[in-house]
């Protein structure tokens, strides 16, 4: 038996509003994709710059005649500040810049979920920042002869990739707050950055900060997964924050929990702009 008209209307209404989220989501993750080395600039600043920083640490290992496992932490850790850099600058930050330009209207008035525009972003950074990540990891590996055990490749990719998802939530969240907070998005950006390369361990076991601190600075993805990473590879060398089982499990709750807050928060900026018409304002 046929469906209703009223049924088949509904339906053929849903595929064409996936398709567009779909083709919002192809398109905005194209841009970055294609971006990846046609600002020459940006390939120094996010490749050479972490890299300069990840040699002096590995520096002061040596001079301190540390376990050889801690220069392991820092290329580890200096690739992660890529993808932290990149959730900031090209997350966090982009609604406000496509404000200044004049263009925010543009994303309020299409058709289909800012979600979807987001997730483009997200997967389109994730592409750009792999090139910067893995010239860095490969740089470290082959320049300071740093061991990876090959083996355990599998599962700390497996735990990489729930702390992106992780870390690209937050930056949906971010990327409403930023655009809220107006010309203090250098500022935030800066308090976003500097700070975190420190609470979250980049350079040495997080546990070095003790319990307490270790677990609050577990919010912020980056932390945990990170710590998780060193774990898979090095075992109780690592100096672990958590027990690396509990680890999976509380990236994929922050995903979670950070998508949830970040459909809210875009509704939030999309009912203030409506009532104030703030968003379209360049230099609020």
């Amino acid at each position: 038996m046929p469906a209703p008209p009223e049924e088949r209307r509904h339906e053929r209404s849903f595929r064409s509003r996936l398709a567009m989220n779909v083709d919002a989501v192809v398109a905005r993750a194209d841009v970055r994709v294609r971006a990846t080395f046609r600002e020459r600039s940006w390939i120094v600043g996010e490749t050479l710059f972490p890299f300069l920083a990840m040699t002096a640490f590995v520096m002061v290992y040596r001079g301190l005649h540390a376990p050889r496992e801690y220069e392991g932490f820092v290329v580890l850790g200096g690739a992660m500040i890529a993808y932290w850099n990149n959730v900031l600058w090209s997350m966090a930050s982009q609604f406000f810049w496509e404000k200044e330009q004049g263009q925010l209207q543009l994303y309020m008035i299409t058709p289909v979920s800012r979600m979807s525009i987001l997730l483009g972003m997200a997967l389109g950074g994730m592409v750009m920042t792999t090139t910067r990540a893995a010239a860095i990891l490969a740089g470290g590996i082959l320049l300071f002869q740093v061991s990876l055990p090959l083996e355990r490749a599998f599962p700390a990719f497996g735990l990489f990739v729930l702390t992106l998802g992780a870390a690209y939530s937050l930056g949906m969240i971010l990327s409403s707050l930023f655009l809220l907070w107006g010309r203090e998005v250098w500022h935030t950006v800066t308090l976003f950055q500097e700070p975190v390369y420190l609470l979250s361990g980049f350079y040495f076991p997080v546990s070095a900060l003790g319990l307490l601190v270790g677990v609050l600075a577990s919010v912020l993805p980056v932390t945990l997964g990170l710590d998780g990473i060193r774990q898979v590879f090095y075992g109780p060398a690592a100096h672990g924050l958590l027990p690396l089982r509990w680890i999976p499990p509380i990236q994929i709750a922050l995903t979670v929990v950070f998508l949830y807050l970040a459909r809210v928060s875009l509704r939030t900026m999309e009912n203030l702009g409506k009532r104030e018409g703030r968003l379209t304002l360049r230099g609020d």
